[in-house]
């Protein structure tokens, strides 16, 4: 295999995972900046106080509807947790806002089966469950008020400008009112755009390095090393091994699921599967933030128990499904397609291209490209909202561009 036929082979099949998943990027986001369009992000740290079960309850929800990048979901939490936020809140925040999200459901479902989108949702809160235990041993006293402080520093991480804006509704009524008044329309243009502007790195590349990942590396050698001609050791070895190739694949948010149905083709377990892709919260980028946010000692920490809590999580979802009949008995996958054909997807792939240039001409007829440009703004930011007043054009200079991504 020549160099220039290896690259076009990686290129094909990240094109065609790509053709076969862009309408549901686009449904995910559409619904996602739609839901932020009505949940105001001023009024979510008063309701994560504690650490208690309502707290957490309440975060995990908030945090699915206001679906962020993983840089976007971190800088967040940092900013609720200053607003006076429990850690141990926040963090569930952070966890649900980028892995138990609709865009991400849809594409799982797509790619690899429904049983993994259940699996998602069903091992989302575990995590969160078994974090809030670990946090209730290792993350108090001195070492959160040193996170404090060191958080309160207000040091610019990645992504901070679209962290901090909150482009919600500010008008009164119903939540179909909002949604469908013409600032409900110009939020989630908003929403829409921002969130794609957010995370358009991480889904193609991480398409590009599944579709090099299934060209190049031999299924034989994902086999062995995922120890599949043991069964009981592979399910013992996936989610263990999982956190780890995500770690270091550097690819985050909703893309790192490309990669996952390439490496559930190859062998990995159905629990090494969910733990991988639990793991966009502890790439090596990632961890380098948490140590500016919260500092060395923290940071640590948090890399210690997110691991453990994911490989737990993978660990509970593959006991449980398994007695279940919920393990697919197939690797099939949607890595390769033969060719783009005038099939379901296609038309469905035209509808929502017409809806997405819908949502980005309201955005840029609203003045929207200035937020663009605050993207990466500092922290100090997160005190300012964006609003999308009725007969209003939103005021993206609230948002400062001192920060660096």
């Amino acid at each position: 295999m020549t160099v220039v036929h290896g690259l076009g082979h990686a290129l094909a099949i990240a094109g065609s995972m790509t053709w076969e998943v862009l309408w549901a990027l686009i449904l995910g986001f559409a619904l996602s900046a739609l839901v932020q369009a009505v949940v105001r992000r001023s009024e979510i740290t008063r309701l994560m106080p504690d650490d208690s079960a309502r707290s957490l309850a309440i975060a995990t929800g908030l945090g699915a509807a206001s679906s962020s990048c993983s840089y976007a979901s971190v800088a967040l939490a940092r900013a609720l947790f200053r607003k006076g936020a429990s850690f141990t809140a926040a963090m569930a925040f952070e966890i649900a806002s980028t892995n138990l999200v609709i865009e991400l459901g849809i594409i799982l479902a797509l790619l690899i089966g429904w049983q993994f989108t259940l699996a998602e949702f069903v091992g989302g809160p575990l995590m969160i469950l078994f974090l809030a235990l670990l946090f209730r041993l290792f993350m108090r006293g001195r070492i959160l008020e040193a996170a404090r402080a060191q958080a309160d520093k207000g040091l610019a991480g990645s992504m901070e400008g679209h962290a901090a804006m909150d482009m919600s509704v500010r008008e009164s009524g119903s939540i179909i009112r909002r949604a469908t008044s013409p600032a409900g329309f110009t939020s989630t243009s908003q929403y829409f755009v921002m969130d794609w502007a957010a995370v358009w790195r991480d889904i193609f590349g991480g398409l590009l390095i599944a579709g090099a990942f299934a060209a190049w590396v031999p299924e034989s050698w994902l086999r062995v090393f995922f120890l599949t001609d043991h069964p009981v050791w592979a399910k013992v070895w996936g989610p263990l091994v999982g956190p780890a190739v995500a770690v270091v694949s550097f690819v985050c948010s909703i893309g790192n699921v490309p990669l996952a149905a390439v490496l559930w083709n190859g062998g990995i377990s159905f629990g090494g599967v969910i733990s991988f892709i639990f793991a966009d919260l502890i790439i090596i980028p990632i961890l380098l933030i948490y140590r500016k946010y919260y500092g060395t000692r923290m940071a640590l920490r948090l890399f210690a128990t997110f691991y453990a809590t994911m490989v737990a999580a993978g660990y509970v979802i593959e006991l449980v499904f398994a007695p279940l009949g919920l393990v697919p008995t197939e690797r099939m996958a949607k890595v390769t397609e033969a060719a783009i054909s005038w099939n379901y997807t296609t038309w469905l792939n035209i509808a929502f291209l017409i809806l997405a240039a819908a949502l980005g001409w309201r955005f840029l007829r609203t003045g929207g490209l200035p937020m663009l440009k605050m993207m990466g703004g500092g922290p100090a930011g997160a005190d300012h909202e964006h609003g999308a007043h009725a007969g209003h054009q939103p005021h993206p200079t609230a948002v400062p561009t001192s920060g660096r991504q």
